[in-house]
């Protein structure tokens, strides 16, 4: 059972903060402004959040903590928007970092297997531990990583978690766009050549709300940055045929090419497979086999897959 505690989530508008508010616990009180009730780039604007959550926790008689789901996610929109990507993934968990460390109020920032290359004829030979060197190849990752640096360095109590393709009932997600091409085409190309661990969103969740009650009961894990995302792995191309498959039609229908026959704006990495050792130390329940999760996904929210 979760711990009652107190939680701020900016970005709450968003595909995972719109999650995080439908599935919250018993107990845990959610507040979720999206950017238009809170710009997590302007420190005004956030101590002012900030100190609402530490004196509504209190009257309620439970623990305050702050739960970053606010990111500029549109991966190709990054490269020739660069200084939007900067502003919110990398200086408004600077400013949430200061002002949480200023009134002692713990944080979990959500970051991304895009802080790694993902190189296949480099590092990326096994899935990426915490520790393991980074290095974004794209605009996106490049902006994450910043975050990342921001909040480890500003002196807060805070913890880094990294997750992989994400996808859920709200906000534009790969899920969709598969399913929106079924209804289109006869057939489809996805690239067979990027492999990474889809992640519900439900079960992403579960995890943080209960790395969140862990923090606020004094028990955060010694380990600062953790990697939390579906179990096993696939490629884009065996992703998309699962989703065909929970379609109800024919998986066939998806072809595999590589990334070189479907150039986009910003590079991807090939392999960025998390592994969940941090996770599983840290005593945190490890999330279940992406594919059981997907057909979990259809079977609770398959409408909101298809509209």
């Amino acid at each position: 059972m979760t711990a009652g505690f107190a939680v701020l989530v900016p970005g709450g508008h968003g595909q995972l903060g719109r999650e995080l508010v439908a599935t919250a616990p018993d107990g845990v009180r959610v507040t979720a402004p999206g950017r238009r009730e809170l710009d997590i780039t302007q420190p005004g604007a956030v101590l002012e959040a900030v100190t609402t959550l530490v004196a509504g926790a209190k009257a309620a008689g439970v623990p305050p903590i702050v739960l970053n789901a606010a990111s500029f996610t549109a991966v190709d929109d990054a490269e020739t928007e660069q200084a939007q990507a900067f502003a919110v993934n990398g200086d408004g968990p600077r400013v949430l970092a200061a002002v949480c460390a200023s009134r002692d109020v713990p944080l979990v920032h959500v970051s991304t297997d895009y802080v790694f290359s993902g190189d296949v004829r480099g590092d990326a030979k096994h899935p990426y531990e915490t520790d393991d060197k980074v290095g974004p190849k794209s605009v996106y990752g490049l902006t994450k990583l910043a975050g990342e640096d921001a909040v480890l360095g500003s002196g807060a109590r805070a913890w880094v978690v990294r997750t992989a393709w994400l996808y859920g009932a709200a906000g534009y997600n790969f899920v969709k766009t598969m399913a929106r091409l079924e209804r289109e085409r006869d057939t489809i190309s996805v690239v067979d050549d990027q492999i990474g661990s889809p992640t519900w969103t439900r079960d992403f969740a579960a995890g943080v709300f209960e790395l969140c009650a862990a923090v606020v009961a004094g028990n955060g894990p010694e380990q600062h940055v953790l990697h939390c995302t579906g179990a096993g792995e696939a490629s884009r191309f065996a992703f998309a045929r699962a989703i065909f498959t929970e379609l109800g039609t024919d998986p066939e229908r998806v072809r595999p090419v590589r990334t070189e026959d479907f150039p986009r704006p910003a590079e991807r990495p090939a392999y960025s497979v998390l592994a969940d050792a941090s996770w599983r130390k840290a005593g945190l329940t490890p999330l279940r086999p992406w594919r059981e999760a997907l057909a979990e996904a259809f079977a609770e929210q398959g409408d909101a897959f298809t509209k």
